[in-house]
């Protein structure tokens, strides 16, 4: 058990459905095999989640991970103690907002000290966050702040695929105007860095084409010719195996397939999209470019069914294997992205 990776478990949004998914994943004995989780946020909130399920679980409260009990049947929590009422389930509240925000800066503080090894986080509800204050988009820009991170990025990691993003958080109107060659580029060496850290051995990267049928030379768009392929062309002068453009509806299936190690997706639902259709449960989000290892589910806080107990767990678990499977490579983030804690 000691040899285990310790990983921080955010709760999420209290009135969404991160609390739940997350004690179930934490309450299965095969997550002791795995590494030794720890919640961050209320302890009240996992409570009345526990009594609705009807789960016979203990739920530990604690000041310190070293007092952490990592013990068949006991959920220990780094107690926050920022809810301590009941809220009402699905609805943006900003207590729960500034309670998903605390969690956050809280399991980035233990990760960027070394007391645990990675953090794994449930899904915020942006109005909430706001409403509590905050000025982020999201998790990784809120990440990307706490360890003062300029080179923050998503990859999503699915049967072995692991998938990246030229553009991530942007209107696809925005997102189209950023498809340079020097941004393609700069995704295409941040891809294959990441590759690298996390364990890959010359590794292959293929790149999506932006327009249908990659844009029939030019007919359906000159992107492919004026920015992607140069980008592709300088990668693969500087000694990369980097392929493409490869027309979106046919490279996703082929990285599955094991021909590549890696895609690059040029905006956010190009990715989004193929990975989740193929796999929703199995697909995991893991953030590159920090000094820390964290990993997450790739839904939202699910509001409808919050609170109802229907919520399934799949991608929590997978999240959660993914951080213990992840954390050896965790030490070399420091160097490769080295923090600058504002």
């Amino acid at each position: 058990m000691s040899d285990l990776p310790i990983l921080a478990v955010t709760l999420g949004d209290p009135v969404g459905i991160g609390p739940e998914i997350t004690l179930k994943t934490l309450a299965e004995p095969e997550a002791l095999q795995l590494a030794r989780g720890v919640a961050v946020g209320d302890a009240p909130v996992l409570e009345r989640v526990a009594r609705h399920l009807g789960l016979n679980v203990e739920i530990n409260p604690i000041a310190t991970v070293a007092d952490a009990r990592f013990t068949t049947g006991v959920i220990d929590v780094l107690n926050l103690g920022v809810v301590t009422e009941d809220l009402p389930w699905g609805e943006v509240n900003a207590t729960a907002g500034a309670a998903a925000v605390g969690a956050i800066e809280v399991a980035t503080r233990l990760a960027l000290a070394g007391e645990v090894d990675a953090i794994v986080t449930a899904p915020i509800n942006k109005e909430a966050i706001w409403a509590a204050g905050s000025q982020h988009l999201g998790h990784t820009e809120m990440l990307g702040e706490l360890t003062g991170s300029t080179r923050f990025n998503t990859m999503f990691w699915v049967s072995g695929l692991k998938i990246f993003f030229a553009t991530r958080h942007l209107s696809l109107r925005e997102a189209l105007d950023k498809i340079t060659r020097e941004n393609i580029e700069h995704a295409i060496r941040e891809a294959y860095t990441a590759l690298e850290v996390f364990g890959t051995e010359k590794p292959r990267l293929a790149v999506a084409a932006l327009n249908p049928h990659g844009g029939e030379n030019g007919k359906f768009g000159d992107e492919e010719i004026v920015a992607i392929a140069p980008a592709v062309a300088a990668a693969r002068a500087a000694g990369l195996d980097v392929v493409g453009p490869i027309p979106a509806d046919s490279v996703f299936h082929q990285g599955i397939q094991g021909r590549f190690d890696g895609v690059l997706s040029l905006y956010h639902d190009q990715g989004h999209i193929a990975s989740k259709t193929y796999d929703f449960d199995g697909t995991v989000s893991v953030t590159v470019g920090l000094p820390i290892l964290r990993t997450s589910v790739d839904h939202g806080t699910a509001f409808d069914i919050a609170g109802t107990g229907r919520a399934s767990h799949g991608t929590m678990r997978a999240a959660f294997k993914a951080a213990a499977t992840l954390a050896p490579y965790a030490r070399k983030l420091p160097a490769i992205y080295p923090p600058a804690v504002r």
